[in-house]
């Protein structure tokens, strides 16, 4: 009776696990992550809009630091309206987001890293508080199947060339 019990049970946890399992989506590329996340749903329309979804959803691997909607809100209209018409502009503003290679926040130093537009951000991590430049890493370590995701706080401006 106590074998039943126990294979009864075991089978129960099993389900459980298997029902747990059902529910977390597979890990996606950063392009797709970004469409899938709510809080991000500006940025992945600008990510189209830019042309910049197939490189986002390549092999990588990016270490992307994503501004949330929240953070595109506090972007002055004339600004956003300057990013709409020029899709060059919107494109550097976009990568200079994004770093070549995976770093997860744990690996993250402080310093200077060049990003994907060609400039230079400042880094900085104390604990677990990182920023990139004057945004804070509100969300860290967003997994994807082609790099890592860092969701900030603000949209950073590439400084003029």
């Amino acid at each position: 009776m106590n074998k039943r019990l126990f294979l009864r049970v075991g089978s129960a946890a099993t389900l459980v696990v298997l029902s747990a399992c059902a529910t977390t989506p597979p890990l996606a590329s950063i392009a797709e992550t970004a469409a899938r996340t709510p809080q991000l749903s500006t940025l992945s329309r600008l990510i189209g809009e830019a042309g910049l979804t197939a490189t986002l959803q390549g092999p990588g691997p990016f270490t992307v630091f994503a501004p949330n909607d929240e953070a595109f809100k506090a972007v002055p209209p004339e600004t956003l309206a300057k990013l709409a018409k020029d899709k060059d502009l919107l494109k550097s503003v976009l990568t200079y987001h994004v770093l070549p290679g995976k770093v997860t926040s744990a690996e993250l130093k402080s310093g200077s890293a060049k990003t994907v537009q060609g400039a230079s951000v400042a880094l900085s991590k104390a604990g677990n508080f990182v920023t990139i430049e004057d945004a804070v890493v509100v969300t860290a370590d967003v997994p994807a199947t082609n790099g890592v995701i860092h969701i900030v706080d603000r949209v950073l401006i590439p400084p003029k060339k």
